[in-house]
């Protein structure tokens, strides 16, 4: 979650830049630079010893740390790869406002607007960089990924008017609608709970130290088993954080569409924009997938003055920065995906609207389609021309594009939340990134997974775009989580990866290509939860991300449905309690849910099949 790494100084590139060597070709300083308050944000600028030509401003922002700290002390890397470095660029780092060594007080997602935000810090950052480093060319550009990649898209709105290029990759842009903490309601508790552990609250300027519980120890590497006996959430500042952590707490607070969530949303805010915009994000991370793909198109349909372009790749969480990206878990690519985008892509954006080198002529998105492995380039997103499709849930745990004709016919299951569905066909701890395309045999094999399933495709079919799920559903209690998973199911002869060092077979392997969780209380209200009636059908709607996946022929496809996605998820209590994180151990009982899937309560999932 919101990974915790300085981009442009960070061992994230593959590029062995070494100390010696950038300690001969740049100079570091180190600025206290003043906000429009009076508040100093600690900036350390790296510029090039060639004096015979000027550079541009390559920044980023972060609450991770600029270290290593002092003028003296240089990183072993600059810049997001290699490229960078020998063609010439100003590198900028500042610690945002109240983190490490800058003044002031941190928010989480800083709301925007008003007098301070973090678009006003980063103008006047610009402004005092213009004026007081010598050797520029009057541009900047901006870049970060996840929490750094929130700075950089903060940046866009109300931008100076020299920041030309802005590449937020991975950004948040909404912490409740689908970015980190909340996915429509559903409160994503491993990945929160391990990242509030170590990121804690500032009380005044400060150099990185041991973190105070870094020392904390889960004590088994069983994270399933570890969160079951947490109990409810209420326990956890009590029982396991040695110490109140503020921003851990208001996820616990705010469990619905608050203002708290509004004011921070930077989605309002994404409109007439002047710098030229790369958004970028992987189909498989499991953070802020819904990040990039929002902000470009919010940009996009909101009049921009300069061009928004959108990379999705075969991507986990800033897997696009490292590595060669021809691979995920057993999912083999067979193109070298992270080298295409930093090679063909990130450079030349930065270099043309930078410097005027090159040429810039891009689609409105560069995609990479999973399944049949190829890049391909849109002049829209989702593509023109996509047809959409309802895949409904059938008789017999059937999948087609024949709607049900049965005047009453339902699926149900029992779900207990003291034995709720695992995310992750092994024992893992944390949140493994390779679960975005885990094998699903362990859930359809539960009484508790419904599992729908097409006949054997005889040609193949590509998906893209948005999923909407339409689902009627009933409970035996007062609330319920619903979580929808879309797989490719693979033939039973399919071939085993190599090398093979996990003795994975891939026979008849079940693919998760995106599965997405609805919290029930939401069914007519995100700002508003209610409880839902007992044994009524009741309409769940939602959309989950985007994707660009091809079925291949002889390939099936399938849709789960249940109702616990554990610890990825917290757990529902299945009883409706005005706020989750506060409901007692008595509050969770066992339900029995039913899926409709007749005529006029057709359940199933829309698509955009591509020709």
């Amino acid at each position: 979650m919101r990974t915790f790494i300085c981009l442009l100084f960070a061992a994230l590139t593959l590029s062995a830049q070494g100390v010696a060597t950038l300690r001969e070709s740049y100079t570091k300083y180190e600025f206290k630079v003043p906000m429009r308050d009076g508040k100093r944000l600690h900036t350390a600028v790296y510029v090039p010893k060639d004096s015979s030509r000027t550079y541009p401003f390559l920044m980023q922002r972060t609450p991770y740390s600029c270290s290593p700290y002092g003028i003296e002390n240089y990183p072993e890397r600059l810049g997001p790869s290699e490229q960078f470095t020998k063609s010439g660029y100003i590198f900028v780092c500042q610690d945002v406002r109240g983190r490490y060594e800058s003044e002031g007080v941190f928010l989480e997602m800083r709301p925007h607007g008003g007098t301070l935000s973090e678009s006003t810090d980063t103008y006047d950052t610009v402004e005092w960089l213009l004026k007081n480093v010598k050797g520029n060319n009057g541009k900047a550009g901006i870049l970060g990924i996840s929490y750094p990649g929130f700075y950089a898209a903060a940046a866009i709105p109300g931008a100076h008017p020299a920041l030309v290029a802005a590449s937020p990759q991975a950004p948040m842009i909404d912490l409740f609608r689908g970015d980190d903490s909340f996915h429509n309601g559903a409160f994503m508790l491993a990945a929160n709970f391990g990242f509030y552990r170590f990121f804690y609250e500032h009380k005044e300027p400060q150099r990185p130290a041991a973190e105070r519980n870094a020392g904390f120890q889960f004590g088994t590497s069983d994270h399933y088993a570890y969160y079951l006996g947490l109990g409810p959430l209420a326990n956890s500042n009590e029982k396991y954080f040695r110490f109140e952590n503020p921003y851990w707490t208001a996820n616990l607070k705010h469990t619905s569409y608050d203002e708290f969530w509004k004011t921070r949303s930077l989605e309002p805010h994404i409109h007439d924009t002047t710098p030229a915009i790369l958004a970028v994000g992987g189909w498989f991370d499991a953070e802020d997938l819904q990040g990039p793909l929002r902000l470009a198109r919010t940009a996009t349909a909101h009049q921009p003055k300069a061009p928004v372009t959108l990379v999705m790749g075969p991507w986990v969480h800033g897997g696009w920065a490292r590595g060669d990206g021809s691979s995920l878990g057993p999912v083999r690519f067979d193109v070298k995906t992270g080298e295409f985008f930093r090679e063909k892509i990130q450079f030349p954006f930065f270099e043309y609207f930078l410097k005027g080198k090159g040429e810039w002529k891009p689609p409105a998105a560069w995609a990479f389609a999973t399944g049949s492995n190829e890049w391909h380039s849109y002049d829209v997103w989702p593509p023109r021309g996509a047809e959409k499709k309802t895949l409904y849930f059938q008789a017999g745990g059937k999948l087609g594009f024949e709607p049900p004709a049965d005047p009453a016919a339902f699926d149900a299951y029992i779900s207990d939340p003291a034995k709720p569905v695992p995310f992750t066909s092994f024992v893992a701890s944390g949140v493994p990134q390779t679960y975005m395309v885990d094998d699903q045999r362990h859930a359809s094999s539960r009484p508790d997974v419904l599992t729908y399933q097409s006949e054997p495709l005889e040609e193949a079919i590509t998906l893209g775009g948005p999923l909407d799920v339409h689902l009627f559903a009933s409970t035996s209690g007062t609330d319920s989580d619903f979580v929808v998973k879309l797989i490719d199911v693979y033939p039973a002869d399919a071939p085993d990866p190599t090398p093979n060092p996990t003795n994975i077979r891939m026979g008849g392997y079940q693919q998760l290509v995106r599965g997405e969780p609805f919290r029930g209380r939401f069914y007519k209200s995100m700002e508003k939860p209610e409880a839902l009636p007992a044994n009524q059908f009741v309409k769940i709607e939602y959309v989950m991300p985007d994707i660009l996946h091809t079925f291949k022929r002889g390939h099936r496809i399938m849709v789960q449905v249940q109702s616990s996605w554990f610890p990825l998820v917290d757990r529902n209590p299945q009883k409706f309690v005005p706020n989750i994180p506060d409901a007692h151990a008595d509050d969770f009982i066992k339900a029995t849910q039913r899926i409709a899937r007749q005529a006029g309560m057709a359940s199933g999932l829309d698509v955009l099949v591509i020709r």
